[in-house]
C-alpha cells in the first residue's frame, strides 16, 4: 500500500521535528507531505530541510494562512496525482500520536475511512482542561446528532482515507476552512454510503507552541453543520412527500 501522510503546518517549527521523527520511526513506508501556510517563524524553510535530507519528506509553500481544510485539500489533490492509495491527516503538534498509526491503517481492510477516536471505549485525552473536553465532546454530540450519524468522534482529526474515497468526494466544492472541515468530510463520506470505522487513541495536549482554535473557528463549525443537518431533512422530507403522491 502507498500511504502518503499530510501535515498541515502553521508556526510550528518546534513541534515539526519531533513529530516527523516519531512519524518515520513508527510508520517508515509512509511518503509525508507537509502543508505549510507561509509560517513567520520558519517552518516553511525547515520543511524543505527535512525534504532535502529525506527524499520521502516532500513540501507544498501556500501563500497566506487559508486554514485547515484548504491545507488538506491541497495535500489531497496533490497526493491523488501521485497514486497514493491511502492519505493520512496528522496534526503537527504532536497531539496524535505517530504509533498508533499502525492500527488505524490496518482496518482500511474494512474502511473506507477510518477515525482514531478519543470518545469511543478506550480513547482518552491527556492534560486537557475540563472545559475542552466539553466544548469537544459537546460538539461532537451536536454534530452527529444534527447529520444522523453514528460516528462518536465526529470532530476528530487524526484519520486515515482510502483513495477510492476521496476519489468519490468533489473536494473542489468543500468550502469548510476549520476545524469543521472534519464534520465535512465525516458527513460526504456517510453519504456515499462507505464504511466509517473508529479506533480508540490517546490524545496528547501540545506541549510547545499555539493552539490554532478560536471563536470564529467554532461559530463556523455549529453554523455548518446546522445548516448541513437542516439541508438534509428538508431533503428528506420532500423525497418522501414525493413518494406518497
Amino acid at each position: 500500500m502507498k500511504i502518503l501522510t499530510v501535515i498541515p503546518t502553521f508556526n510550528e517549527i518546534d513541534a515539526l521535528p519531533v513529530t516527523l521523527d516519531r512519524l518515520r520511526a513508527a510508520l517508515p513506508e509512509s511518503d509525508v507531505l507537509i502543508v505549510d501556510d507561509s509560517s513567520p517563524d520558519g517552518t516553511g524553510q525547515l520543511a524543505e530541510e527535512m525534504a532535502a535530507a529525506d527524499e520521502k519528506v516532500h513540501v507544498i509553500h501556500r501563500t497566506k494562512k487559508d486554514g485547515l481544510g484548504g491545507a488538506y485539500i491541497a495535500g489531497f489533490t496533490w497526493g491523488l496525482r501521485r497514486d497514493y492509495d491511502a492519505f493520512v491527516e496528522l496534526d503537527a503538534d504532536g497531539s496524535h500520536q505517530p504509533e498508533q498509526l499502525p492500527d488505524l491503517i490496518a482496518l482500511l481492510d474494512e474502511a473506507d475511512l477510518v477515525i482514531g477516536s478519543r470518545w469511543v471505549p478506550g480513547g482518552s485525552v491527556v492534560n486537557w482542561p475540563l472545559h475542552r473536553e466539553l466544548i469537544s465532546r459537546a460538539g461532537s454530540f451536536y454534530s452527529r446528532t444534527m447529520l444522523g450519524l453514528n460516528v462518536r468522534d465526529i470532530t476528530a482529526g487524526f484519520r486515515v482515507f482510502r483513495r477510492s474515497t476521496l476519489e468519490d468526494i468533489d473536494l473542489k466544492s468543500i468550502k469548510s476552512a476549520g476545524y469543521g472541515f472534519q464534520v465535512d468530510m465525516t458527513f460526504r463520506v456517510a453519504r456515499q454510503r462507505k464504511t466509517i470505522r473508529e479506533v480508540p487513541i490517546t490524545f496528547v495536549e501540545r506541549t510547545v507552541g499555539e493552539s490554532k482554535m478560536s471563536g470564529g473557528i467554532v461559530v463556523e463549525a455549529v453554523t455548518n453543520v446546522t445548516r448541513w443537518g437542516l439541508a438534509a431533512r428538508a431533503s428528506t422530507l420532500a423525497g418522501k412527500l414525493a413518494g406518497t403522491r
